[in-house]
C-alpha cells in the first residue's frame, strides 16, 4: 500500500474527517464563525490530500478517535439543517423582541394609570402589539410551512 501524497485524491470519508476536526476547533473557539464557514466551503470543493491539509495546517492536532462519528455524508443536508436552525433562532429573536417591547409599553401604560389616580388611559399598547404580532404570526406560520416543504 502506498502512502498518501498531497497530490492524491481525497474521498468523501477523508473530507468528513477534516470536517469533524474543523467542528472541534470551532467548538473550542479556535475558529470564528466566518473562518469556520470559509473552511467548510473550501473543504467540500477540495479534491486532494494537499488541499485538505491546508485547511488545518495552522491548527493543533485533534485525536479523531475521541470525536463522535459523522452522522451523514451529505453537505446539502447539513446546510439545510443549518439554515433551519438559523431560521428558528431568527424567529425566536423576533418574538423575544416583540415580547420585550410589548412588556415595556404595558409597564409605561400601567405607570401612567397608577400615577393618574388609577384612571387608566386607553390601552394604546395594543396598537403596538397587535399589528407587529400579526406580522410575526404570519411570518412564523409561513416559515413553518416552508420548513415542512423542504424536508
Amino acid at each position: 500500500m502506498m502512502a498518501a501524497g498531497p497530490e492524491m485524491r481525497a474521498s468523501d470519508g477523508d473530507r468528513d474527517k477534516v470536517a469533524s476536526v474543523l467542528r472541534e476547533h470551532y467548538a473550542q473557539g479556535r475558529l470564528t464563525v466566518e473562518e469556520f464557514d470559509e473552511r467548510l466551503e473550501r473543504l467540500y470543493t477540495s479534491k486532494t490530500y494537499g488541499e485538505l491539509a491546508t485547511l488545518t495546517s495552522d491548527l493543533p492536532d485533534v485525536d479523531l478517535g475521541r470525536l463522535p462519528a459523522v452522522s451523514d455524508r451529505h453537505p446539502e443536508r447539513r446546510e439545510a439543517r443549518d439554515v433551519r436552525q438559523a431560521q428558528q433562532r431568527g424567529l425566536t429573536a423576533m418574538w423575544a423582541t416583540w415580547a420585550t417591547a410589548s412588556g415595556i409599553n404595558w409597564a409605561i401604560w400601567l405607570i401612567l394609570g397608577v400615577t393618574d389616580g388609577f384612571d387608566f388611559p386607553y390601552p394604546w399598547p395594543l396598537w403596538v402589539m397587535g399589528p407587529w404580532g400579526a406580522v410575526l404570526l404570519v411570518t412564523t406560520f409561513f416559515a413553518g410551512l416552508g420548513d415542512k416543504r423542504n424536508r
